[in-house]
């Protein structure tokens, strides 16, 4: 009897995350209230496990809830004067591939299927109506229509239409850490064709809602590679920032245009919005402090790696 082959079962990937934010204050702080976007929301396809905040000082107040997207948020009051705040995220996280995907509707279809015809909406598109729409960075501009109509031409199937537009973002810019900050105007991003992942996410969001579809930015961790022959730093790494564009068949869908591909296991996702603006990992406002930089240090660690490391 001939035996029959079975698919593998998808082997889920473990990694030991850690997120360290401090603030030295060069005068007392009195009073603040800071905001922060650090514990990753559960999703189908990734766990979270050995999840700790360390806070210092103790914070006066402290909540918990989920913001209006879905997210995990914790806010945090301080009623005491200090000089320094220390904010560390440590977490084991457990990650899933994605499915396999099916065959996509032509992308002017999908902008149909998003619009009101007189008839009401199901459930998945109405949510996803809030992605569609200008936000705090992302303007519709005919310009960004215009950088990316030659990935969409009539009848294109949409994932294949954002796979050429990634591949095309991440081949016409250059990635910069000293081009722009945070109040850089995208349409100069698309000019200077400069920026980092924020600006590089922000951009491709732009160009897809231009074209009337609904597409969220995502914010989270990536697993980086050290070059060959060299040892992974610890506290080297960085947020990240890529998006997903609705999908009918198949939902929402990734792309990460600055490094050119489709997230899978080696993306962790901590949460997602219309934009940075609404997952930003942490701010707040302060009474005092005078001048301060904020010193962030990320590593993502293979649990394999991550014992050797002590983390």
């Amino acid at each position: 009897m001939t035996p029959v082959l079975m698919d593998p079962v998808p082997v889920a990937r473990g990694y030991r995350v850690s997120h360290l934010t401090r603030y030295r204050y060069s005068s007392p702080v009195a009073l603040s209230l800071h905001l922060l976007h650090l514990q990753p929301r559960p999703l189908a396809l990734q766990a979270i496990q050995d999840l700790t905040l360390s806070i210092t000082p103790a914070p006066s107040q402290r909540q918990e809830r989920l913001d209006p997207f879905g997210n995990p948020v914790v806010t945090l009051a301080f009623e005491q004067p200090h000089h320094e705040l220390s904010v560390e995220l440590a977490m084991t996280l457990w990650r899933q591939p994605r499915p396999p995907e099916q065959p996509s509707l032509p992308w002017q279809e999908v902008v149909a299927v998003l619009t009101y015809q007189g008839k009401p909406l199901s459930d998945d598109v109405l949510e996803a109506q809030r992605y569609r729409y200008e936000s705090p960075h992302v303007r519709l501009k005919r310009s960004f229509a215009d950088f990316a109509r030659d990935c969409f031409a009539p009848g294109q199937p949409l994932l294949d239409a954002c796979r050429a537009l990634t591949a095309k973002i991440h081949r016409e810019f250059t990635f910069d850490p000293e081009a722009t900050d945070i109040a850089t105007p995208l349409l100069t991003v698309l000019e200077e064709r400069r920026g980092v992942c924020q600006d590089f996410a922000h951009l491709m969001l732009a160009c897809l809602r231009s074209l009337g579809l609904s597409a969220r930015y995502l914010s989270g961790y990536l697993l980086t590679h050290p070059a060959p022959g060299m040892p992974r730093l610890v506290g080297a790494d960085a947020t990240h920032a890529w998006i997903e564009v609705f999908c009918p068949v198949n939902g929402w869908v990734g792309f990460d245009p600055t490094n050119n591909c489709q997230p899978d296991l080696e993306h962790l996702v901590v949460g997602w919005g219309r934009d940075f603006t609404d997952v930003s990992p942490l701010r707040g406002v302060l009474l005092g402090g005078g001048s301060h930089d904020p010193e962030v240090a990320v590593t993502v660690l293979p649990l394999d790696e991550a014992g050797a490391a002590g983390l």
